[in-house]
């Protein structure tokens, strides 16, 4: 199982949002490409990058975002408010090794189809679930789809994998939100990337025997130093113990 340290960005620094919140973000005084590099250091193999201002649509951050590509020595799977064709190809032409899409593929699915035809393996997608339906416009609207009705509409597609957040069970519902995305794990055959599950590495510990959970988004957690990140590297890659069938 692959971490992927995570950081987010709003008007130069990183931040994290409370319950999804886009106006009550939590500042970090830590310098973001300093970070990106300890990230690298501690030995990840990808980090996830999310400008906020590009998903609240009022701004970005991109000379911050192609300095953290160039110097964090590991690849970086990039979200922020993408709705075009021209925005997900310059950015993988800037060195981003993956775009995560999520309003996009509500609003025009077919767009979000012939770029995972053209840059397979380089697209991901964002599922973000609350109330039991898919929200988009940085988890402000809600559609008319559901989860799996949203995952089965994308399953013949070479997605790199499908970021599933549970709004709802961010922060103080984790083990609802681990039902709901184990649920989502079983449906598809792209591999899924748990976000919002992890504040400490006993949770890295749960979530890698879960089937086709290839991985976890970390953010806070790190930040706030409630996990190590060598640690929990440490663990998401150690071998599965056998686990016992029920009789």
């Amino acid at each position: 199982m692959i971490i992927y340290p995570t950081l987010e960005l709003l008007d130069g620094k990183c931040v994290s949002l409370t319950r999804g919140r886009l106006d009550e973000p939590v500042l970090w005084h830590v310098d973001p490409v300093e970070t990106a590099r300890g990230f690298a250091d501690a030995g990840a193999e990808w980090m996830h990058l999310t400008d906020i201002n590009g998903l609240r649509g009022d701004g970005d951050n991109n000379a911050l975002v192609e300095q953290i590509i160039r110097d964090a020595h590991i690849p970086v799977q990039l979200g922020g408010g993408f709705r075009s064709y021209d925005q997900v190809a310059r950015w993988i032409d800037r060195g981003a090794g993956r775009i995560v899409i999520g309003t996009m593929a509500a609003r025009d699915p077919n767009l979000l189809r012939r770029l995972a035809k053209l840059y397979p393996d380089q697209i991901v997608l964002a599922l973000d679930i609350h109330d039991g339906a898919v929200v988009t416009d940085g988890w402000r609207e809600s559609s008319s789809f559901t989860a799996l009705s949203f995952l089965e509409a994308f399953e013949a597609d070479p997605l790199a994998g499908v970021i599933v957040t549970d709004v709802d069970g961010l922060i103080d519902q984790r083990d609802a939100s681990l039902s709901l995305i184990t649920g989502l794990a079983a449906a598809t055959r792209h591999p899924v990337i748990a976000r919002g599950t992890v504040a400490s590495v006993d949770d890295v510990a749960r979530l890698k025997y879960v089937p086709n959970i290839a991985g976890t988004l970390i953010g806070h957690a790190l930040l706030a130093h409630d996990v190590d990140l060598a640690e929990a590297i440490a663990m998401a890659t150690t071998p599965n113990e056998p686990v016992a069938a029920f009789q």
